[in-house]
């Protein structure tokens, strides 16, 4: 795993990220919760588990808290599928060289698409965490560049065709994934690309992620509850289902 990156930049954003990590970490601890422990990820050890039918958890209130500080839902996120206002929002944090990454780009999410969030039932927030290092980083930028032109997903979705590192992440190379996911103006995308605006968004997700003890990548939330590694798709269902009923029983 890549070192930690610098704080952001200006005293504010310092204070502000203070204020967030410590709030995070404070909910996290009194869990006794860290994320990216579980197996099918780039590090994990042991599997994550989710139970087959909704039951209530001690540590909810620590999810809930989680949700409220992790789950962005702003109309018109270009890093967002589904409605602001769906009951239950999954937050993925991924590396575009992790192998498990690209597992759940190419068998899981689609069906979660299909049955969740076309249904109005899920929304999924992603959040670029590269751990590998400058290559990871340039492909976390240009994703955010895409996003810049409408079209992060399809980009999302080229990046994790296939296994792609070092060189495959090259400027050049990116901007030809851009062109084949429907990104018009290149000169843009480089410029975006290589801004200070890029930057600082891939550090913003970072910082969420290091704020909420992320360990491996892929790592998720469901309504608020870790769920680590490239897990199957029913226990992304049990998750959902246990999320989609807690929400209901809080209205």
């Amino acid at each position: 795993m890549s070192a930690r990156p610098s704080a952001l930049s200006t005293p504010g954003r310092r204070i502000a990220a203070a204020g967030a990590v410590l709030a995070l970490v404070v909910a996290l601890v009194a869990a006794g919760i860290a994320i990216g422990r579980g197996s099918g990820g780039s590090g994990g050890d042991r599997a994550a588990t989710a139970a087959d039918e909704p039951a209530f958890d001690p540590n909810q209130a620590a999810y809930d808290r989680i949700e409220k500080a992790t789950s962005r839902r702003k109309d018109g996120d270009p890093m967002a599928l589904g409605r602001a206002d769906a009951p239950v929002v999954l937050v993925e944090y991924a590396d575009y060289q992790c192998s498990f990454c690209g597992r759940f780009t190419r068998e899981t999410k689609p069906e979660l698409i299909k049955k969740y969030v076309d249904a109005g039932v899920l929304r999924i927030e992603f959040r670029n965490f590269p751990i590998f290092g400058k290559d990871s980083e340039r492909a976390a930028r240009a994703s955010w560049a895409a996003g810049r032109q409408g079209r992060f997903w399809p980009f999302n979705d080229e990046l994790f065709a296939k296994l792609r590192k070092g060189d495959a992440l090259a400027e050049d190379k990116l901007a030809d994934l851009a062109r084949t996911a429907g990104v018009t103006d290149l000169d843009r995308f480089r410029a975006d690309l290589n801004s200070t605006e890029a930057e600082e968004a891939v550090k913003k997700d970072q910082e969420e992620g290091y704020a909420l003890q992320v360990r491996s990548t892929p790592s998720f939330l469901v309504g608020g509850k870790p769920l680590a590694g490239a897990q199957p798709l029913k226990e992304f269902e049990a998750a959902i289902a246990q999320a989609k009923a807690v929400k209901a029983a809080g209205q």
